[in-house]
């Protein structure tokens, strides 16, 4: 059993706790937090856009501390899950590797290329692991699809169009703030641009048209160009004036014999989705049948694989911090490619 510290007792905290109790090869063995009532197990105050809200929990042969600096000291500790804000995540791996622990970093791994190969750098030279929960690929539809492109069951992917889009994110402070959130893109679309490359390789250059909001990208489109011409990509994301329609999500895949298409949106009224469909080559519609899940059972699949990844030393090739790095550096080129313009 990989036994992991938990770092960042807020609401991707609160989900990644409820994700370990159903873990059958990782558990929660020890959390730091400042506050003493949450260190009492008073976690009530939680409250995200997502999930349960928070709940008193049991803190029985939980190692609690009240830093950073005595959780990563422990010898019982083999990861440190870093689930603090984003402008933290660098400090915070760079200190669970010096100490002789793997990371498992939520997304974004750092705000920034640099920081992002100081934390890779590190790892390198003291032999540990860096995995970066980007949950995208281990929910639902998503999942399917990277599976279907991996096993190449309709052969390679040639194109797509992939979405992701909400409404001003008012309950996040500081999320235009470049230097403590990052911005639409390195927030938000960093999922769909950790998912292009695990789907088709890293593109070799972008072309963007979009709003900025201060010095961060506020709503983009964005054209990937890759070796072959004849892989066709593109993207839209980030805020729109629509509190009606918080959130939205969805994606076109063509592979080169079918088409994946699924679509969410969640409205002021209802959500509403377009459950997944492959579209074949041959005329057929198939509707495949996905398994029953949460909105918890996706952060247990990468709990999983990261717990995988610690006792075979070689990472699941979607927590890869590589491929993290890479999302970030893409997400601020784009964004440069804006800011180039105004």
């Amino acid at each position: 059993m990989i036994k992991v510290g938990l770092a960042g007792i807020g609401f991707m905290g609160w989900i990644h706790q409820l994700a370990y109790r159903r873990c059958t090869s990782a558990k929660l063995a020890a959390f730091c937090s400042r506050d003493a009532k949450k260190r009492a197990g008073d976690w009530r105050g939680i409250q995200g856009n997502f999930g349960p809200p928070g709940e008193q929990i049991s803190i029985d042969g939980i190692d609690v501390t009240s830093t950073l600096e005595e959780l990563v000291r422990s010898p019982e500790i083999d990861v440190i899950d870093i689930c603090l804000p984003p402008h933290l995540h660098t400090d915070a791996a760079l200190l669970a590797i010096e100490h002789g622990k793997d990371v498992f970093c939520e997304k974004p791994l750092a705000l920034n290329g640099s920081d992002c190969n100081r934390i890779m750098d590190a790892a390198k030279a003291n032999g540990r692991l860096v995995m970066v929960a980007h949950v995208l690929p281990y929910m639902g539809a998503f999942a399917y699809a990277s599976e279907v492109v991996r096993l190449g069951t309709y052969g390679k992917p040639i194109g797509g169009y992939f979405k992701r889009v909400i409404s001003d994110p008012t309950w996040i402070p500081d999320f235009y703030d470049p230097d403590r959130v990052g911005g639409p893109l390195v927030d938000l679309h960093v999922h769909d641009l950790h998912w292009i490359q695990l789907l088709f390789g890293k593109p070799k250059s972008v072309e963007a048209v979009g709003r900025m909001r201060g010095k961060v990208a506020e709503y983009v489109h964005v054209l990937y160009r890759f070796d072959s011409p004849d892989v066709c990509v593109s993207s839209s994301s980030g805020v729109i004036d629509a509190p009606g329609r918080p959130f939205t999500h969805g994606f076109e895949l063509q592979l080169e014999q079918a088409m994946l298409h699924h679509e969410f949106g969640a409205f002021s009224d209802r959500a509403e989705t377009f459950p997944l469909k492959i579209a074949t080559r041959d005329g057929q519609v198939i509707r495949p049948e996905l398994p029953a899940s949460d909105d918890i059972d996706a952060f247990v699949g990468e709990i999983e694989d990261m717990a995988m990844s610690v006792k075979t030393r070689t990472i699941a090739p979607r927590l890869s911090g590589q491929l993290a790095c890479e999302a970030v550096e893409l997400a601020l080129q784009i964004q440069d490619q804006l800011l180039s313009r105004t």
